[in-house]
């Protein structure tokens, strides 16, 4: 059903209690765009959204007034928090001290490299895991000079000089990268070639990647790109909306790639005159409650009787029907006929019936 993918093998490193890399499931990561200095909306979003799956976030650090809540969302976090790290290496150590479980640097924002002596030694005392977040569009200067542009292979020079640094000066290697553009192209070759020179952990993503379906666009072609190849370990779907669409789209990803699953598929007929049925409606509530569901479950919303049981006999739990009538399926075969205005609310009391008789198709 699925292509056969061979992951990569990686060292294993940790972000708090979540290991990232060599045996560990690929990782789904977001970012909060909330004002970290709003205590209560941060913690709000960060609940929300590992109620939707996510188990890494994210927040931005961009004064001392940031630092002082970020003490309090780190000890109300039900996940670990990573500090996004600019300009000031101060930020950053006060921001450790915190007890964030990492903190992400991006090398082309800082003028002078020995500023950031005081912080890699505050993470080794701290376990605190370090990504080297390298963005084409903050290349420094004299690897800029050299390839003239912010190329793949500056990208990945940049983080390796970073790696060498690090890991040989310090000896710490609790380390992750990403190499992100805003071209999925160019993120891909920045990946590929960097996964032949390291085995540290890759968190996979593209930058300025856009709106919901611009930016699912960019992130699916690119993710799926390099984990057909087996390259990533952890990611984040950046997209400028709501950071739970970014979780929900990661995992619908992971999901049609046979890496992981999360939430019942739902699978619906394309619309066409012969549906005489509200099949939006109806695909929109089932698509909203599925998303609040973590089974391993395959349902269909189908539209006719011609893409109905027949079309759809491989899922687990089906609806169709005609005007004013509705049909409950289960591996094809027709178990109930309802009003159309009956036929959610049956749908879901048959779906929980299913669950009832197969536990093991929960996920915790």
């Amino acid at each position: 059903m699925f292509p056969h993918i061979k992951r990569r093998k990686t060292r294993t490193i940790f972000v708090g209690n979540v290991s990232i890399g060599g045996d560990s499931p690929i990782r789904v990561q977001s970012m909060t765009n909330t004002d970290t200095r709003n205590v209560k909306a941060t913690i709000k979003q960060i609940q929300k959204l590992y109620k939707v799956g996510c188990e890494i976030i994210r927040v931005a650090i961009p004064d001392e007034k940031a630092i002082i809540s970020l003490k309090e969302i780190v000890k109300e976090s039900p996940i670990p928090v990573i500090g996004d790290l600019h300009f000031l290496t101060s930020l950053g150590e006060k921001a450790v001290n915190t007890g964030i479980s990492g903190i992400r640097i991006n090398p082309g924002t800082f003028k002078n490299r020995k500023n950031l002596e005081r912080l890699v030694k505050i993470c080794k005392e701290r376990g605190t895991c370090i990504r080297i977040g390298i963005n084409a569009g903050s290349l420094e200067k004299e690897i800029l000079k050299k390839y003239q542009k912010p190329t793949p292979e500056a990208m990945v020079e940049s983080a390796l000089n970073w790696i060498e640094y690090i890991v040989e000066k310090y000896d710490y290697q609790n380390l992750k990268v990403s190499l992100k553009s805003s071209n999925w192209w160019d993120t891909v070759r920045a990946y590929e070639l960097f996964s032949e020179k390291s085995d540290f952990p890759l968190h996979l993503g593209v930058t300025e990647a856009g709106g919901i379906i611009p930016g699912t666009i960019k992130n699916t072609m690119a993710i799926s790109y390099l984990l057909l190849k087996g390259i990533g370990d952890t990611l984040r779907v950046s997209l400028t909306a709501d950071p739970v669409e970014e979780v929900y789209v990661a995992y619908e990803i992971l999901k049609n790639l046979g890496l992981r699953s999360l939430h019942p598929d739902v699978i619906a007929c394309p619309m066409c005159g012969r549906c005489e049925i509200d099949l939006m409606r109806l695909y929109k509530k089932v698509e909203k409650w599925a998303k609040k569901v973590k089974a391993n479950l395959k349902l269909a919303v189908m539209g006719c009787v011609v893409n109905g049981p027949g079309e759809a006999k491989h899922v687990d739990l089906g609806i169709t029907g005609g005007k004013g009538v509705g049909i409950i399926f289960r591996k094809g075969k027709i178990i109930k006929k309802v009003p159309e205005n009956e036929l959610l609310s049956a749908f879901f009391k048959e779906i929980k019936k299913f669950l009832k008789e197969h536990p093991e198709r929960y996920i915790n």
